[in-house]
Parts: C-alpha cells; structure tokens; sequence
C-alpha cells in the first residue's frame, strides 16, 4: 500500500512542479507591450500627446531612433503645443480602437502681435492671438528651453523610462541639423505574475517528498517483513557461490542507491527556492485609504459654466522642479559669466535693470576687479516661488513672470536674494529683470502655493493703496523730500536705512561739507522700466520697481572738479581728467514693495532692493 501512495505522491508532484514550471515558461505573458511610430522625416519636430502616452496603464518607456543624434524632452501640454505651434510638425495620438498610434501632419501658425493689456483692471488677460498665413520655416533646437520639465540627447538612439500623468506631452527632434527621428517606440509594463507558479512548485515539492517518505517506509517494511532465511536453496556448488556478491560490490551498490536518493533530495529544495520571488505568489492586501486615487471635486451647480460659454484653464507659470532646474541654469550660466565678465552673453539670460546693472559691473571690474556691485545668485534652495497665473491655452499665456527668492545654502549670513524673472515668448529662455536683497525687518507676505499661482496685476490697478505704476514716483518723492512728501505716510520706513542713506538734502549737505569748492544737486525719478506686480493672499501685491538717482557734481567759481582716483564711477565713464563743467553719476535702485489693498491701515513695506551704478560722465 506504502509503494502505491508514494507512486501517488510522485505523479501528483509531477503534475504539480509540470504545471507551476510551465506557468513560468510556456504559459508566460510577455513583460510589456510597445506600440510604434513611424515619421516620414519631413518635420522638424514630432510631438507624443496625452492619450498616446496614456494608451496603457503604467510608466512609459520611451525607444527614438534616427541617423543622427535624437533629442527628447517632456513638458506640460499647453507648453509643448505653444512651443512648436510656428512650424510645422507631426503629432502622434492613439486609436483605441485599433490599438495604434496614429501620426498626423500639423501645419504651423505664425501668431501676429499681441494687443496692448488693458489700462485698468485687477488681472492683466493675455489676448487671444490671432492666425496669420505664414508659419516659421527655421529649424531651431528645442534643446536646453526652460518650458521642459527634462530632457534627453543621444547620437542615433535615446531610451528613458518616464511617469508621464495627464496633461504631459513629449516633444523630440534631432537636437541639430540632423534629420528627425524616424521611429519612436512606446512601451508600458504589463502584470505577468504567475501567483499560483509559488504554490504549485511548493505543492509538487511536498508531494515529491512525501512520497519519498513513502517509498523509504515500504522498503524498509518489506524488508522486515521477509524475516530471516536460514536454509540456502540446494543447487550446484558453483552457482551458489557466483551467486554471492563480494563486500566491494556490495558497498559500490548502497553507494549508487544513496546517490539516487541523494539527487531528489537537493532537486527539490532547489525547485522550492525558486519559487521564492513576489512574481510567484498571490497577494491579499487590501489596498489602504491613503492609496486610493484622490479625485479633485468639480465646481458645484453655482460655479460650474453654463453650457457654451468659454472655460479658460488657468496654470502656473512654472512647475517647482522646472523652476529648480531654470534657477541652476541660471546660476551656473551667471557664475561663469561674471568670471568671464562677457557682456555680450549676458543678453541670454538678463534683460530690463538686472541686465543693466550687470554690464556696468563688467566694465568697473575691467578697471577695478575688487570693486564687484552685482548680487550673486544662488541656485537655491528656494524659499519663496510666485509664478504668474497663466492660461492653458498655447495661444495665450506670454508673457509669463515668476517672483522667487534663493537662499545661499553656503553662508547663512548672506541675505536671500529676490529674482523677477520673464519669459516674452515660448521659444524665449527667462531672463532674470529685477534683482535685489531682502531687508531683515519686514515679514514676507502670504502668496499663493507654487502649484496654483497669483495673477499679475495691472500696472494701473486701483485696488491697492498705491497703482503698482505709481509705487517708483511716491517713492523717488520720498528720496528727494523726506518726511515732508506727500507719500511718506503711505509707507513704512521704519527699521530702513534706505532713506536717510540716500535723502537728497542730506547726501548734498554730507558731500559739499566735505568739498566746499563743488555744488551737488541730487534728483531721483522713477525709472523706464515697467513695475512688475503680483497679487498676494490678502488682495495686496509684491511690486518690484525702478528708481533713478542721478548727482551732478559742479565747480564752484570756475574751478574744476572730476572722479576721484580708484572710484567705481572713475572707472565705468573712463573720464580721468577734471572738469569744469562738473561730472555726472546715475544710480538705479531695484526695489520689491509690498503694496495693501486700498482700505486697510497696513502701509507699503519695503522688502528688498539693491543700488547699481549704471552711468558716469562728464556733464555735458
């Protein structure tokens, strides 16, 4: 009975570790499916949209090939669409129904000038722009342009994994003057667990030893069972003793039987260890609450737009990675040019003041290297980041404005530096406009989360205490009056130095105290370049601004008067000789304010600012 259950045993365990095997070999599902897109090569530049990327559940492995090199980048939707809008390209989408990908021939838009914003008003609406005949026809590499979140390049092939969710679209080209890709592959993962292969090899490998059991306890039984022979069966002598085997022989036999039994016993271990990976068996968690899917509820009956009307989807201006990675770029790209001090280059990321007040820089450090004026802009990290509140629409949405301020993670005692940064269109980088050091005084404002954004406020706005265009005038008042001006009441000078520091009436009697022989006249105006202002929490608004300080220095009695030696001003105008007309010096001063709704008891903050010689010269 003993030998019949253990041949049981052994067929059932065959059957078990047959079929959990198989489960791993012949009845395996493949790893993943991959879909592919083949381009004729007659655009520049190829675009992978939402529904082809979300075609199958999971992360998306990209797979580009071309002859040349192959870039590949990814971005929001509305970023990617307004960037390659102006020339003609390719998109790939998706039918479901055929489970493909379809490729389709887009012909590009030129977009004509946008219309001036309106004079008044809370929120500045970027105006639809309207289609003209002509489309760019340049080919211009998307590579290193600040609307990606990253971006890949490689010579003939590139391959990533990405975790594109909704709203994500990839763009590639050749990065060069090479030809486009020609053939992109997406792949998503697919679920070929076999849960029951762990069990079923287990399962077999238990039988197999069970029956190995069995088998050892019948032969053992029927050994006992037979008893002693004492009587030897009659036969010719010499059969008998052929018959009998030597010990040598006896002893290689119980060898080779050990040897068989042997070999199952480290098979199936080995068979059961196999089973080991999670691929193998099931799983019976449950998943949790914090893993469900969260949905994001939709506007209530009140709120929600009636049928026809226009919905306008607002977005940030940037992303935090994006901006994390536009801020690295430009620190690194400032560093390297300071030390260079090219001025030509500085156009590629500064524009307004900040460029300005850099080029002035460059020159005084020509003459003078210690003399250094410009703030130094760290990578990060990044305490506070205000983008612009802008539309989905790749038609609208430029230009787009981001306020942040970076801290120095390398000295703690250098004061976080405040950026105004914009970007004119979707193929221009952001430049960097205003730059200046918070004061420690003021607490920051409240502003909107980096994922939701503020919108930009009109220039004319009379929501707040002061229009954001009128912040630069009240204040040069102030410079030039003091207390007396009009505005001072309106603001919070308090814990600042900047107006007794730079008080007209004070900087002149200082300087004709020490050098009776010259008259100074001091005149501070609001500078040429536009307020940039964005809506905090509370209505009010962070507006940076421009103020202009010019002193003319004039020789009394016909004298002469001119730089002194070794002066920042001696060294940006070049002029070394005296004069008796007299000399001149402009001085621009980047400022960010805090400006309250109108009505509160709250005055304007000054938070931050910084003061650059931009001009020097003889009067003329």
């Amino acid at each position: 009975m003993r030998f019949v259950l253990a041949i049981v045993a052994f067929v059932a365990a065959a059957v078990l570790i047959g079929l959990g095997i198989a489960q791993r070999t012949v009845f395996l599902e493949p790893a993943r499916v991959s879909l592919t897109a083949t381009i004729d090569g007659s655009e520049d530049y190829v675009v992978i949209q939402p529904d082809a990327l979300a075609a199958h559940p999971g992360t998306q492995t990209l797979s580009v090939t071309g002859d040349g090199s192959v870039f590949v980048a990814y971005g929001r939707s509305s970023d990617v669409d307004a960037w390659v809008r102006s020339s003609d390209h390719a998109t790939i989408g998706y039918d479901a129904e055929t489970d493909t990908l379809v490729t389709e021939r887009v012909d590009g838009v030129a977009d004509a000038p946008e219309a001036a914003p309106p004079a008044d008003g809370a929120v500045v609406e970027t105006p639809a722009t309207p289609e003209a005949p002509a489309a760019d026809t340049a080919t211009i590499s998307p590579a290193g342009s600040d609307l990606w979140l990253d971006q890949f390049t490689g010579d003939g092939r590139v391959t990533t994994t990405i975790a594109a969710p909704e709203g994500i679209s990839v763009i590639v080209a050749s990065g060069s003057e090479d030809p486009a890709p020609n053939e992109i592959v997406v792949a998503w993962p697919l679920d070929n667990s076999t849960p029951w292969a762990g069990p079923l090899l287990v399962g077999g490998s238990a039988l197999f030893l069970v029956g190995l059991v069995l088998l050892l306890l019948g032969i053992l039984h029927h050994r006992r069972s037979r008893g002693p022979r004492r009587n030897l069966p009659k036969g010719p002598r010499g059969l008998r003793r052929r018959s009998a085997a030597s010990p040598a022989e006896q002893s290689r036999a119980l060898g080779r039987g050990r040897r068989a039994l042997l070999a199952p016993l480290v098979l199936v271990p080995a068979l059961a260890l196999t089973a080991c990976s999670a691929d193998y068996w099931p799983t019976f968690d449950q998943p949790s609450a914090s893993d469900a899917p969260t949905v994001t509820p939709g506007p209530t009956e009140s709120e929600a737009p009636e049928q026809g009307d226009p919905v306008d989807e607002s977005l940030p201006a940037v992303t935090e990675p994006q901006m994390e990675r536009i801020m690295q770029t430009i620190s690194e790209f400032t560093v390297t040019n300071d030390e260079a001090r090219a001025t030509d280059a500085l156009e590629t990321r500064f524009a307004g003041p900040a460029l300005e007040a850099r080029a002035a820089d460059y020159t005084i450090r020509g003459t003078l290297p210690e003399q250094t004026q410009a703030l130094a802009i760290p990578p990060g990290p990044l305490s506070v980041m205000l983008p612009q509140q802008t539309s989905a629409d790749p038609t609208k949405g430029w230009p787009r404005t981001v306020l942040t301020v970076t801290e120095s993670s390398d000295d703690a005692a250098v004061a976080p530096t405040a950026l105004v940064l914009q970007q004119d269109a979707p193929r221009d980088q952001y430049h960097v406009v205003y730059t200046m050091s918070l004061v420690p005084g003021p607490e920051f404002p409240d502003v909107a989360p980096a994922s939701i954004g503020a919108p930009i406020i009109a220039p004319e706005y009379k929501g707040l205490t002061l229009a954001p265009s009128q912040v630069s005038t009240a204040f040069a008042d102030i410079l030039m009056k003091g207390a007396e001006s009009e505005y001072a009441p309106l603001f919070d000078l308090e814990g600042t130095d900047l107006d007794d520091t730079l008080n007209a009436t004070a900087r002149a009697n200082e300087v004709q105290g020490a050098n009776p022989t010259i008259t100074l006249s001091v005149s501070a105006v609001a500078g040429d370049a536009p307020a940039v202002a964005l809506a905090t929490n509370d209505a009010g608004a962070l507006v940076s601004t421009l103020v202009r300080r010019t002193e003319q220095s004039r020789p009394n009695d016909g004298g002469t008067t001119g730089f002194k030696e070794n002066t920042p001003a001696r060294a940006l105008s070049g002029f070394t000789e005296q004069s008796a007309k007299g000399v001149q010096s402009t001085r621009d001063l980047q400022l960010l304010f805090y400006v309250p709704a109108v009505g509160t008891d709250e005055p304007i903050r000054l938070l931050g600012w910084s003061e650059s010689l931009v001009s020097a010269s003889e009067v003329q």
